[in-house]
């Protein structure tokens, strides 16, 4: 985002460009600059001004309007607005009984409202001011300054923009504004610093695997950095403190998950799934959940959680209707209705098939839990490959997968290639969970039920079988640079044993050797150009790079070495070795 703020007046430029997009909601004036709301509920006897530093878009001028605010003051980027802006700004908009000012506690926003109000007095209007300081990290007997004002902003303007179209006065809109202040806490977490709009450099750096906790939204560093732990981990930590710092009342509660600027819809919405299923162990009842990038840090990677105790009326108040820029969501969740457990997988599975004692082998059992492991140790390393020639989502899509068949065994008793078939095949998306599937699924048809080692030669069948199927499938052949590249070379080294003798510890060790030639296979892919699959449409960028998927197939032919040539095994290299360029 900071890459293309323009270098003269780039927040009258946004300014601009929000009232160009909403022309009949917003104006602006632009010396001083402030936005107004063109059509003010005529019910309204206060007026309600906010603003602060910009860069937290689109905090307060996305509230712009009916059922929200009158006027906004923008400052700079992360910078306080004049106060003759906000002077301006209130004496322009101004009801019948004055003007509510909102403010966030920050000592430069602070100062500038308080001088404006002192010049409204002066002129005769009437004014009162709600101070928002829900930040649970600066929250500090040795500080005098006290808790920073961040997301609960959008749930105070939300409520007294409610308030004040059914005709509140000043003084009942400041009561409220004071509680629900009172009754909200807030907490955020970044993995990554927000870009600074003169160096386009992140503002201060983190360790990979680190987080800032206790970050503020004008890209403050945390109060304390941490490893990163689980997001669900993560969420009842955060959870757990806000909670913790919340004063008694209702059960019934409204939480926000707010993006940061560089956080995606998916990551939030699973955040509020993690939020709502804490809040509910709590003994809590989650009313509203809302998920979004509602007070952002320009474009830092992270999120808050704000918590705010609701009261009686409030979620009329949250509910009623607006005409702004920013469309909150008003749905309200019923008393005893409850989201969709976050794992339903098991329900929906089909009897599975109490395993047939053919899927149930020890070996099998063997082969899947070392898998699992390798694609565990080098999930990130295919990630990284295939952010070169991808999309990369191919490491998180492996060991997902694999993590499902995994589960899938505890739950049922289906063993090896035969879970990782029904894992993949039904609940792994995209392009290569359902390829895998079929390799998976030709491969189990080898093992031979009774704990013993699949023959060499069901092993050549099954791997020439999963190559025919992918080829009627998607179309790829050796040379394109995809798992068939991998795959082919393997059966063709089994299909070579002479005899088909029983995959052991062997003199010509047929399992390792074909190993090897899946290795050999993936690792040609680098300086080839692809054909097929994503990779195909960075064409020569994708040269150097070998294909994440046919060196997953070649991890599954060195596991299947190493479980049943475990002697022989030795001479291939470690899975981190091979995916490493």
């Amino acid at each position: 985002m900071s890459y293309f703020l323009p270098e003269s007046a780039p927040v009258l430029m946004a300014a601009r460009g929000l009232a160009l997009a909403h022309p009949g909601i917003v104006e602006v004036n632009s010396a001083p600059l402030y936005l107004r709301a063109r059509a003010a509920d005529p019910g309204r006897r206060v007026a309600l001004v906010s603003g602060g530093g910009s860069g937290h878009e689109p905090l307060h001028t996305g509230l712009l309007g009916r059922g929200g605010l009158d006027a906004v003051c923008p400052g700079e980027v992360f910078a306080s607005p004049h106060n003759r802006q906000i002077y301006e700004a209130s004496a322009a908009v101004a009801k019948s009984e004055g003007v509510l000012l909102v403010v966030k506690n920050y000592t430069g926003d602070v100062i500038n409202f308080q001088i404006a109000a002192e010049r409204l007095r002066h002129d005769g209007i009437p004014v009162a001011t709600v101070l928002v300081d829900d930040d649970l990290a600066t929250d500090s007997a040795d500080s005098a300054t006290g808790r920073r004002g961040t997301a609960a902003t959008v749930v105070v303007e939300k409520l007294l923009g409610a308030a004040a179209d059914r005709g509140a006065s000043l003084a009942e809109l400041q009561e409220l504004g004071t509680r629900v202040v009172a009754q909200s806490r807030s907490v955020a977490v970044a993995a990554r610093a927000q870009t600074s709009p003169t160096t386009t450099a992140p503002a201060f750096t983190l360790e990979p695997g680190d987080l800032d906790y206790g970050v503020g939204i004008h890209g403050e560093r945390g109060t304390r950095t941490i490893a990163r732990p689980a997001v669900d981990d993560l969420v009842r930590r955060m959870t757990d403190d806000l909670l913790d710092s919340l004063p008694e009342g209702s059960d019934e509660v409204l939480a926000l998950v707010n993006g940061l600027g560089a956080t995606t819809e998916l990551e939030l919405h699973a955040v509020s799934s993690l939020l709502h299923d804490r809040l509910v162990e709590r003994g809590l009842r989650p009313a509203v959940t809302i998920a979004g990038t509602y007070t952002a840090a320009l474009d830092m990677a992270g999120f808050s959680l704000t918590l705010t105790r609701l009261d009686e009326g409030w979620v009329d108040l949250w509910t009623a209707p607006t005409e702004t820029p920013l469309t909150l969501p008003r749905t309200v969740r019923a008393a005893g209705t409850e989201a969709a457990p976050a794992d339903d997988t098991t329900a929906r599975r089909p009897a599975a098939a109490t395993a047939p004692a053919a899927a149930r082998t020890p070996s099998g059992r063997i082969v899947l839990d070392r898998y699992a492991e390798v694609v565990a140790q080098v999930r990130d390393n295919l990630t990284k490959l295939d952010q070169l020639v991808g999309d990369g989502d191919f490491g998180d899509n492996l060991s997902g997968g694999v993590r499902r068949a995994v589960r899938l065994a505890d739950e049922t008793g289906i063993e090896g290639t035969a879970a990782l078939a029904e894992a993949f095949l039904n609940d792994v998306g995209g392009t290569s969970g359902p390829l895998f599937g079929l390799l998976f699924k030709d491969l189990a048809s080898a093992e031979p039920g009774d704990g013993q080692a699949p023959s060499v030669a069901a092993l050549a069948e099954a791997a020439a079988a999963a190559s025919a199927a992918i080829n009627r499938v998607g179309g790829a052949r050796v040379g394109d640079c995809t798992l068939v590249d991998a795959l082919v070379p393997a059966a063709e080294s089994l299909a070579a044993v002479p005899g088909g003798e029983p995959a052991g510890e062997l003199a010509e060790a047929p399992l390792t050797t074909a190993a090897q030639a899946a290795i050999r296979g993936a690792l040609s892919t680098a300086s080839l150009r692809p054909r097929r699959g994503r990779a195909s449409y960075v064409g020569d960028h994708a040269i150097g790079v070998p294909d994440p998927g046919a060196l997953a197939v070649a991890l599954l032919f060195t596991t299947l070495a190493e479980v049943y040539e475990p002697t022989w095994a030795t001479r291939l290299p470690a899975p981190g070795h091979l995916t490493t360029i």
